[in-house]
């Protein structure tokens, strides 16, 4: 098959991150693979030795049309079998492709639960026509869409994330040694990660985290996430009010996300909305005993191989995870081997690039 991978741009995020890893795999599948990135290029990405072809729209309508004409051009070129788009804008543009350009396929894909509000939903009932399937990373996230009427019912699926089980595995050695070199001596390290956007809810965590240290001084929280500088200065200035300026580590954006798992003790995630969060899955994957806000797809991906609360409950996300750290080691440890069974059995990579694969021919197929 040809496959064009359609995204908005590639910066380091679960969405960009989960379609690259499909689209390497569909090209080592001896699929012929390009990328079709809307935005210009930006310092921070996440890698990639496919093609990539950026158009360079940069939200003004000059801009938007050049790189509208241009992606005409490659389509035309190119002729793929699949059209395969990952996210609003992208999902908008691959389906305008469909108008101008030669595709046989569209494929949308939503990954959280909240991609905008009615205007975006009206835009996705309006040119639902023009794509083949939309595929939702979890059931919550595909049901609200179908109650939305953004999708119809019939042609909407459930195709759940993947996670890589081979680079996220737990090492010994490697936790003893970051540990070391970050100073974590004998604390409870919490790890999060994410971008720091209103949808990861930070000043949730943060308030729960200094009602956490309240009972459990012993507590650290490590942040791994990109953010802009007022952004950040926000969050450092609410811990600073909270009195947890001494007990929280910003990471900024990291690229050894498996040897940061390695080195926490646990993982939390206080998000006001997902789809189905993939630093969940990565903590799992890793043996992580794990703490999270009940949102989007995260019950599907978590089971009962970790503690849910509500969203936007700094009192309860910081009980569950006080529950967690009073929880004999042995017992934690089970709990994290089970998420690792959990990942393995229902969320690996690469079962997931096979129902992928599946689906483009069944639809390549379709009259």
């Amino acid at each position: 098959m040809r496959i064009v991978y359609v995204f908005t741009s590639l910066a380091i995020g679960g969405a960009e991150r989960l379609g690259l890893a499909l689209a390497g795999r569909m090209a080592r599948r001896g699929h012929t693979v390009a990328l079709l990135v809307l935005k210009p290029r930006l310092p921070q990405e996440c890698p990639t030795a496919l093609r990539v072809v950026s158009l360079g729209m940069d939200g003004t309508a000059l801009s938007s049309f050049r790189g509208l004409a241009a992606a005409r051009r490659f389509v035309r070129e190119f002729r793929p079998d699949v059209l395969h788009s990952h996210s609003f804008h992208a999902n908008l543009a691959a389906r305008l492709l469909k108008l101008l350009a030669p595709a046989p396929v569209v494929v949308s894909t939503v990954h959280n639960v909240y991609e905008g509000g009615w205007a975006r939903m009206l835009a996705y009932r309006l040119t639902d026509r023009l794509s083949r399937r939309t595929v939702a990373v979890s059931r919550a996230a595909a049901l609200r869409y179908v109650r939305l009427r953004a999708v119809p019912r019939h042609k909407c699926a459930v195709l759940s994330n993947g996670i890589d089980l081979g680079e996220f595995a737990p090492c010994a050695g490697r936790r003893a040694e970051l540990r070391t070199a970050m100073g974590a001596e004998e604390q409870f390290i919490w790890l999060t990660a994410g971008r720091m956007v209103p949808a990861k809810d930070y000043p949730n965590l943060l308030r729960a985290f200094a009602r956490l240290r309240a009972a459990r001084p012993d507590a650290q929280l490590w942040v791994a996430g990109e953010a802009a500088g007022a952004e950040l200065d926000r969050l450092t200035g609410l811990a600073a009010e909270l009195k947890v300026t001494g007990s929280v580590r910003w990471l900024g954006l990291r690229r050894d996300m498996p040897a940061l798992l390695d080195a926490a003790d646990g993982f939390v995630l206080a998000s006001a909305w997902e789809g189905m969060p993939l630093a969940v899955g990565e903590a799992m994957a890793m043996e992580k005993p794990v703490v999270a806000t009940n949102v989007g797809g995260v019950g599907e991906l978590l089971g009962q191989c970790g503690i849910l609360v509500p969203s936007a409950a700094p009192d309860a996300l910081a009980a569950a995870m006080e529950e967690l750290m009073r929880k004999p080691i042995e017992d934690r440890r089970a709990l994290g081997r089970a998420a690792r069974e959990r990942i393995a059995a229902g969320f690996n990579v690469e079962a997931k690039a096979d129902e992928w694969e599946a689906l483009y021919r069944e639809l390549i197929e379709l009259p």
